[in-house]
């Protein structure tokens, strides 16, 4: 039996010192695990929470806290005696602070900011006075830097005095006397070069820095373009205020793909776990669209009412109603959803509106095709065993199926593609045009497009 076998798993040895309630016991277990495995311990164990973050070392704690799901984080600050919170508050890198403030109410966030020391204070109440989505809100102002003069050996000794509190010390920034930024260098160059070498001979001017002011979703696309593990971030004269690193973007990246999803669902962005989110307040992120869905279906209703004399006429038509606009609406959903998400990750922008069109005209007339034969011939078998249905014009009715069908997953595609695009060139969230909306949509005109194909096949033989 392997050693791993006989060990307690960590669930097991955290229960037998809990009931034991050794703190010192319980903190030596705690700080000698790895960070992920007590945030793992948090979740099985909620009722603990707090009391596995005030029984951990301070600096670990933080690393723990900075993980959990902001639902637990307003958890334990609750459950926390004050003295501990302030001590957990003050560790806290400034980004992550940050992030965690700027979710609570006003009141909650000024008594919080009293706990802080003045330093940390002014930090913090600098980083929330930039816009919520912004670079401002995830920097960090624990970063190293050097000047332009200074000698390889000089920055060693920057690093070794101020390197144990920054972020990262993987990209070192160098400024001139004024704060302003003129290069980063990476700390392999630092360590490969002579000594006595200055810093304005190894920088090589290839400097790629975010503005203060930038959108967390434009600093994402930057971080991926450039492959870098953290950006300087400056303000409008190009003084380096902070860093942003890359943990933080992968923390962006996730809120924009869960915010996205929750759209294209049809309903409003969440910003909280959905098992935490009050009752009344899901219902009313998602009633919104689904009035506004509503009302355009309705206008589907007034549609089959304008055409409500030729369904008398020829009742059959009736029967492929459900067909023709669902097909269109799957269409449209698809093509939605394939450019919502080329739009999120920078594939294509709102330049490319004419390739996209051209290509979903073709994806529209093939898959258009598809359909309309499968349909076309789905009359045709059905004519076969049952005659009675279709009558002696079977052969109109298939071409009328047929062909809708084609107009109505082009109208689909070139509907569900476009109306992002269109969004976007308005400033709008490309993700609110939902595959839902897009649906409905389409719903409405489709059924137009499949009595106007009937009017033109039947007239003179059943309408």
């Amino acid at each position: 039996m392997s050693l791993e076998l006989e060990q307690p798993d960590l669930n097991e040895q955290f229960e037998q010192l809990i009931e034991k309630e050794d703190k010192l016991e319980i903190r030596e277990f705690l700080d000698h695990q790895n960070i992920s495995d007590v945030a793992g311990l948090i979740n099985d164990f909620p009722e603990y929470e707090a009391q596995i973050i005030a029984n951990m070392a301070i600096h670990r704690a933080a690393s723990v806290f900075k993980i959990l799901d902001i639902a637990q984080q307003k958890d334990i600050v609750k459950e926390l005696p004050s003295s501990k919170t302030a001590e957990l508050l003050n560790e806290l890198p400034a980004d992550d602070r940050t992030d965690f403030l700027e979710e609570l109410p006003k009141a909650a966030i000024r008594d919080l900011i009293k706990l802080l020391d003045p330093e940390e204070r002014k930090i913090t109440l600098s980083m929330l006075g930039y816009p919520e989505d912004s670079v401002g809100r995830l920097m960090t102002p624990d970063y190293v830097y050097v000047y332009a003069h200074n000698t390889v050996s000089e920055v060693f000794t920057t690093i070794r005095k101020f390197g144990k509190n920054s972020e990262t010390i993987d990209v070192i920034y160098v400024i001139d006397e004024q704060g302003a930024l003129i290069d980063d260098i990476r700390i392999r160059d630092v360590i490969l070069a002579a000594p006595d070498k200055r810093m304005d001979e190894i920088i090589d001017g290839r400097v790629v820095s975010l503005n203060v002011h930038d959108d967390q979703e434009h600093a994402n696309q930057v971080f991926k373009m450039n492959n870098r593990v953290a950006l300087p971030v400056v303000d409008d004269h190009n003084i380096l205020l902070g860093i942003v690193t890359i943990d933080d973007m992968l923390w962006v990246a996730n809120e924009e793909f869960s915010e996205d999803m929750q759209k294209i669902g049809g309903t409003e962005a969440l910003n909280e776990p959905y098992l935490d989110i009050p009752l009344f307040k899901l219902f009313r992120k998602r009633v919104g669209w689904l009035i506004v869905l509503f009302l355009g279906e309705m206008l589907t209703a007034t549609a089959m009412g304008y055409f409500e004399d030729e369904i008398a006429k020829a009742v059959v038509l009736a029967l492929f109603v459900p067909l023709i606009i669902s097909s269109g609406g799957n269409s449209g959903s698809q093509a939605s959803t394939l450019i919502i998400q080329a739009m999120a990750v920078g594939e294509i922008g709102i330049t490319d509106w004419w390739r996209v069109l051209r290509r979903e005209i073709l994806s529209g007339l093939l898959l258009g095709a598809v359909l309309g034969m499968i349909g076309f011939i789905r009359v045709a078998v059905w004519h076969s065993f049952f005659p009675a249905i279709y009558g002696d014009h079977w052969m109109m009715i298939a071409f009328t199926v047929g062909f809708s069908l084609v107009g109505v997953v082009l109208w689909g595609t070139l509907s569900g593609s476009m109306l992002p695009i269109f969004l976007k060139k308005l400033g709008a969230d490309p993700a609110v045009s939902s595959a839902p909306f897009v649906a409905t949509l389409v719903d409405v005109t489709g059924l137009i497009i499949y009595f106007s194909f009937a009017y033109f096949f039947l007239q003179g033989l059943l309408l």
